[in-house]
């Protein structure tokens, strides 16, 4: 019998070790940076849709789990932005259209790249191309999770848990706690590890930081479920994160994944922007000529 739990579903230790992108070949390093790009573009998306965080935060688990089932090679990273933000937002009864998401979207990857910022009209080809990418990648996500869209964040559980151990009037901790529970999101710690395990790694982050001394007897992270190897991994996590530096032009779908690879795709975008603008300049020069007569 199949039970239901309303708790997140976590990786299994095969697919932490090599994930479907893995083995079809992907690099490591690559496949973070994609991740990262993926949830950036999610977090960007978001606020300029003026969703609520838990629409934004669980979009960004949505798309680290699908991609532990189904690899970038076959699923387009722009895509899978797409329908997780689609889905998201009805999950968490705070809808949007689907024209919205996609013209918030494109402006911002368009804005990445130093392309003309140019709306789509919702006519036009690359529009509906958009679109059935994002209603395709609704439905894989959606199979490829069995429709276990449950999403538990540790963003109320961190807020307890700074007022147990007395921090909540610490001028950096709180703050510093929170943002690292959003910087993480762009990470697998949120498929690797339950919430209250992330909530007591980014409270000792936060403390190790400052300086701040926090209840060892008993050790405070027992009180709360957690276990100090996986609270010290949640930190490693965040402090490799900020290390990190991201590929300036990352491959939004398969084609731009193989220029990538053959280190085409910096030489492909800036073909691109450079049509782009002639196009842009020929219109406008065109319309001018047209207004005078």
């Amino acid at each position: 019998m199949t039970r239901l739990s309303l708790r997140n579903p976590l990786l299994t230790p095969e697919q932490i070790a090599q994930s479907p992108s893995q083995r079809q070949g992907m690099s490591q390093a690559l496949e973070l940076d994609m991740r990262v790009y993926g949830c950036h573009l999610i977090e960007a998306a978001g606020i300029v849709l003026r969703v609520p965080q838990v629409v934004m935060a669980s979009a960004q688990v949505l798309f680290q789990r699908f991609y532990y089932l189904a690899s970038f090679q076959d699923y387009s990273l722009r895509g899978t932005v797409l329908g997780a933000l689609f889905l998201a937002c009805k999950v968490e009864e705070n809808p949007k259209s689907i024209r919205s998401i996609i013209n918030v979207l494109d402006i911002i990857i368009k804005r990445d790249r130093g392309y003309p910022e140019i709306v789509t009209d919702g006519y036009d080809a690359e529009y509906y191309d958009l679109k059935n990418e994002m209603v395709i990648a609704e439905m894989q996500i959606l199979r490829r999770l069995g429709f276990n869209v449950q999403v538990e964040l540790p963003y109320g559980l961190l807020v307890n848990y700074l007022r147990c151990l007395e921090v909540t009037e610490h001028p950096q901790i709180p703050q510093l706690s929170w943002n690292y529970l959003n910087d993480l999101l762009r990470t697998p710690v949120y498929v690797c590890f339950q919430p209250e395990t992330i909530a007591c790694g980014v409270i000792y982050l936060a403390a190790l930081k400052y300086g701040v001394s926090l209840p060892t007897s008993p050790p405070w992270w027992i009180v709360f479920d957690a276990n100090e190897e996986d609270i010290r991994q949640v930190a490693r996590a965040a402090v490799a994160l900020h290390e990190r530096s991201r590929l300036r032009v990352m491959p939004l779908d398969s084609d731009e994944l193989e220029m990538h690879l053959r280190g085409e795709l910096e030489d492909h975008v800036k073909a691109t922007r450079h049509t782009r603008y002639e196009t842009v300049n020929a219109s406008s020069k065109t319309a001018s000529i047209a207004s005078t007569v």
